[in-house]
Order: structure tokens, then sequence, then C-alpha cells
């Protein structure tokens, strides 16, 4: 490959740190020749972020509070000015909302409150971002992409509400691809498997879950950023010109599997 997103404009939401699937896409990205500019969430993260950004050359970094309408106008406003109003990606990677501890109960446990700020942050926030977006990408050939997880479609033990959520967003994928397409806008999600980031932390037992999703895979093995990255470059750029609507798995073929062929239990169990 040969700078393929040269000249390409872009927005990505969601980098929390360097182990973060979404700067792994952006350092794809960056080095084939996109122009970025980024959100990040709070004072706190944008300390550890922001070196990050500038690190690929990024003059674009907003702090976005994606429960609110008025910022997220606020933060597109700014980047029409900045790209001259013109975007051809948007990078979705923002995901949270359930309470403390609704990663560990059942999801019967699942409050209110946590069912309501994780549909908010992990599903509406793409609906209302694109909506912002969308007049800067209109007739460019542009594409969104958010990043889904195999628990929208199978029960993900301590997954619980994100596994209900994920299941939203990968619908409002395919509504927000019939919406757009006209516009020349498509919609896609990656769905990465079990990789170890800070957002994994909150899982109970992920540990287990990613060591037997490894070694269940037929690959044998998980997936890193980069290749994450590369699945997420493609979708973005010209050569997936005619996708839109679909969730592509990057997983090492995990998810096309009916049987487990090695169990691997707790370290506490195996003993």
């Amino acid at each position: 490959m040969n700078q393929i997103m040269k000249n390409k404009k872009g927005i990505i939401l969601g980098v929390a740190n360097e182990n973060s699937i979404s700067w792994g896409v952006a350092k794809v990205l960056a080095e084939q020749g996109a122009k970025l500019a980024f959100t990040y969430q709070n004072e706190k993260t944008g300390k550890f972020v922001i070196p990050l950004f500038q690190s690929l050359g990024s003059d674009f970094y907003e702090m976005l509070d994606i429960t609110s309408d008025e910022n997220i106008k606020s933060v597109f406003a700014k980047l029409q000015g900045h790209f001259a109003g013109e975007l051809d990606f948007v990078v979705h990677g923002i995901a949270g909302g359930p309470a403390r501890g609704e990663l560990s109960d059942g999801y019967l446990e699942t409050s209110r409150e946590g069912f309501i700020n994780s549909m908010l942050i992990s599903v509406y926030s793409f609906t209302a971002v694109l909506r912002e977006a969308a007049g800067m990408m209109k007739g460019r050939n542009a594409a969104a992409l958010t990043m889904s997880y195999y628990g929208s479609d199978k029960v993900i033990p301590n997954y619980n509400v994100m596994g209900v959520a994920k299941a939203a967003l990968e619908s409002s994928v395919r509504y927000l691809a019939h919406d757009l397409g006209p516009q020349g806008i498509r919609v896609n999600a990656v769905s990465p498997g079990t990789i170890r980031t800070r957002a994994a932390g909150g899982i109970g037992d992920f540990e287990t879950m990613a060591r037997f999703t490894e070694a269940n895979a037929p690959m044998q093995r998980g997936v890193t950023q980069e290749e994450v990255g590369r699945a997420a470059l493609f979708l973005l750029s010209d050569l997936a010109s005619g996708i839109t609507g679909e969730t592509l798995f990057v997983d090492a073929g995990y998810n096309i599997m009916g049987y487990a062929m090695n169990c691997v239990l707790p370290e506490k169990q195996a003993k």
C-alpha cells in the first residue's frame, strides 16, 4: 500500500491511551497519508493522549462531552473551519456507560441508569456525531466507522449490558447506512477480537476470556491493534467504495466457531 489515504481528512473519537484500538487505527491511517483530528474525553485523559496526537502531526484535538449535543455541535463547528468544510471519514471508538460492577454481575442486575447511559454513550453518540458530520461528508465518497464486539450477537459472561448496547450499535450502523447512502456516505463497523485495552479491564475475568478465544480461534491467536487498523483502513478507503451497513470481524476467525476444541480454565481451577 502506498499512501492510499493521501489528502483524506478525518476525525477519530475515543482514544484513551496508546493501547486503545482507536489509536491503532489512527497510526495506520496516518501512515497512509490521512490528515487527522481527534477528540478526547476530559482533561485527565488529555494529559496522556495529546502527546500521542501531536506525534502524528495533528494540530486539532478538542475535549468532547459526548453526552452534550451542544458540545458536539461546537466541536464540529470548529472542525468545519479547520478542514475547510471537508471531511472524508469519522472513526467512532467511544463506548461505556454501565455503573460500577454491572459488568461483573448478571445482565438481570443492570440498573436503569446503567442501561440508559450505556445506550447514550455507546450507541446514540455515533448517531449524534454523524448528524453533525454529514454536511461536511456529503458527496465525497466519505465513510464512517464504529467499533463493535462479538458480544452483540452471542452471550459473553460479564459483558452484560454492553453486549446489548453493541447489538443496538450494529443495528444503528444499518439504519445510518440507509439514511446516509444517498449522500455518498458509507457506514460500517469492525468487530475486533479480545484485545487488552483499558476498557477491557472493566470486564470481569477478561484475561480468561482472552486466553479462551485465542486458543479456540481458527488461527489460534488473538489480533493486534495494527490488524484492526488495517481492516479499518480498508473500510474507510476508496477500496471499500461499494461496502456499507456491514460489520467486519477482525478476530482471527473466532466468530465462526460453534464448538470449543481447547478448553482453557481459570488458573485457580486448573491447579
